[in-house]
């Protein structure tokens, strides 16, 4: 008779998982609070609407940006400038961080090299990328691209490093040779943990933005944001940092989803 009994987990059990409807009440609690947080603290009066405009100001500013000004291609230009930054360092990272955290004498060569290069900040780089590039997209793409790089690199090669030793053991004593074991063995295993890096930096590459537009850019929300700056319109400000705020969850969420589709084994419990 027991062992067809389920209990619940307890809410706070260490790991736990929740059910999917306490989890959206729980993070939609989250949000809420800290909208009405903003909310009280712009609306009491006590802080200057030049320092923190309210709620419905950051929304009248986003809505005269959609209808006055060019909220979409703005829009169009940063999502291109972002994506074209985080798929050139994947394209580069992904081959490279394998060969380096499955053979010694690529990590030897490469390693050192990228843990120096990655402490360098991206915004340091401007007056170089803009001699080596130019003014134009290129010049905007290798900074998001000079910022997500080397750390890609590195935490793709630790994902490999994760593979179980047994596994590999295991594939040797089967005869395997080394292509067999990166393709079959290493690269099924470090999947996972390959698809939730790629998703966090593309957190990095949208964090980046607002430097890459730095660079000679006209347009870009980047841009919109710096521009609203030098002439104290903190509504835009806000609107602005929201907008990439929200871009960056869209993309976060769809790789959560591709990574449920891909592993659901993952997920079951």
């Amino acid at each position: 008779m027991t062992g067809n009994l389920n209990p619940r987990r307890p809410l706070w059990a260490i790991r736990g998982s929740l059910e999917r409807r306490v989890h959206w009440l729980i993070a939609i609690s989250g949000l809420l609070s800290a909208l009405l947080a903003w909310w009280w603290a712009s609306t009491g009066g006590a802080i200057d609407p030049v320092f923190l405009p309210t709620p419905p100001l950051v929304l009248d500013s986003a809505w005269a940006w959609l209808r006055d000004g060019d909220l979409l291609g703005d829009v169009a230009i940063s999502v291109y400038r972002v994506v074209a930054g985080f798929l050139l360092s994947a394209v580069l990272a992904l081959p490279l961080g394998v060969l380096v955290g499955t053979y010694a004498p690529v990590k030897a060569l490469f390693e050192p090299l990228t843990d120096f290069i990655r402490y360098m900040p991206a915004a340091a780089f401007i007056p170089l990328v803009m001699l080596w590039v130019g003014i134009d997209e290129g010049a905007k793409i290798a900074i998001i691209f000079i910022g997500t790089f080397f750390q890609m690199l590195l935490m793709i090669a630790e994902d490999v490093r994760r593979v179980p030793m047994e596994q590999i053991e295991a594939a040797q004593t089967m005869g395997a040779d080394r292509d067999e074991i990166v393709m079959r063995v290493i690269m099924p295993s470090a999947k996972p943990a390959i698809l939730d890096t790629l998703r966090v930096t593309m957190g990095w590459a949208w964090t980046y933005l607002v430097v890459a537009e730095l660079v000679a850019a006209n347009s870009g929300l980047g841009f919109a944001v710096l521009k609203a700056q030098r002439f104290l319109q903190t509504d835009k400000i806000f609107a602005g940092i929201i907008l990439i705020g929200l871009f960056g969850l869209a993309t976060d969420q769809c790789f959560r989803w591709a990574h449920r589709r891909s592993f659901p084994w993952l997920y079951r419990r």
